[in-house]
């Protein structure tokens, strides 16, 4: 039986149980699996997270840096994300330069790093305009089991909680921004996809949230498109969900 034929019969499976408001592992719509995170974990890393969203498991480390500022940022230190979906997490993934998922990943997680303000970059400066720290995240999936991004964005802001160097103590991270996935399946939208649900989406819409709730950082992919009363909804379920994810954080 080939692939497309086995992906048409999975879609319809998929889609016969949204039809009837179910979900192959019995969540709502709008419920996500439950949240592990283990801080701390790895010591040649300044600040280090595991978590686990159900079955997907991703890891994040930090570390520090000097280098000379931007010229156009002179007072801000630097944040550079880089992230791995790596083969011994699933097999269809593969060892190489990062691939597109790669690059969406880490780009995903440092926008919503960034743009939440999370890091108070001033603080990083060492001298204006002459040197400043920089602060690398590290992502790595150990097991894949659908919504990477979520995982990883919240292994990453746990990460940088956790660090406390010894030369510079702990970094200035002064908010949790939490991003939230979404997918639409035929009519239905589904918050925070497994890996089946995943390999069948027709559209994907993330949105990370901020400590007051504003909205920091957006991403859509796939075929279909959401309309603007579907992204309001959305942004609705994801204030109150990332409010109930945030308390897991310290």
């Amino acid at each position: 039986m080939s692939r497309a034929i086995i992906s048409k019969i999975e879609r319809e499976h998929v889609l016969a149980l949204a039809d009837a408001g179910k979900r192959l592992d019995g969540r709502k719509f709008d419920e996500i699996r439950p949240i592990i995170i283990e801080t701390g974990l790895y010591g040649r890393a300044k600040g280090s997270a595991n978590v686990k969203l159900g079955k997907m498991e991703v890891a994040a480390g930090i570390s520090l840096g000097k280098m000379e500022p931007y010229p156009d940022s002179p007072d801000s230190g630097t944040l550079s994300v880089s992230a791995e979906l790596t083969p011994l997490s699933y097999e269809h993934f593969s060892l190489g330069p990062p691939s597109d998922n790669d690059i969406e990943l880490s780009r995903v997680v440092d926008r919503g790093i960034r743009e939440s303000k999370a890091i108070e970059m001033d603080k990083l400066v060492i001298e204006s305009g002459v040197e400043v720290r920089s602060v690398f995240v590290d992502l790595w999936t150990l097991n894949y089991s659908g919504n990477p991004i979520d995982a990883a964005s919240l292994a990453g802001v746990a990460a940088l909680h956790n660090v406390d160097d010894e030369e510079f103590g702990k970094l200035p991270v002064v908010k949790k921004p939490i991003a939230n996935t979404f997918i639409k399946i035929g009519e239905h939208i589904l918050l925070d996809p497994s890996l089946d649900e995943e390999k069948v989406l027709d559209a994907r819409f993330t949105v990370t949230l901020e400590d007051k709730g504003n909205v920091c950082a957006m991403q859509k992919a796939g075929s279909n498109n959401w309309t603007t009363e579907e992204i309001l909804s959305c942004v609705k379920i994801a204030a109150k969900r990332s409010k109930e994810t945030r308390k897991l954080l310290k």
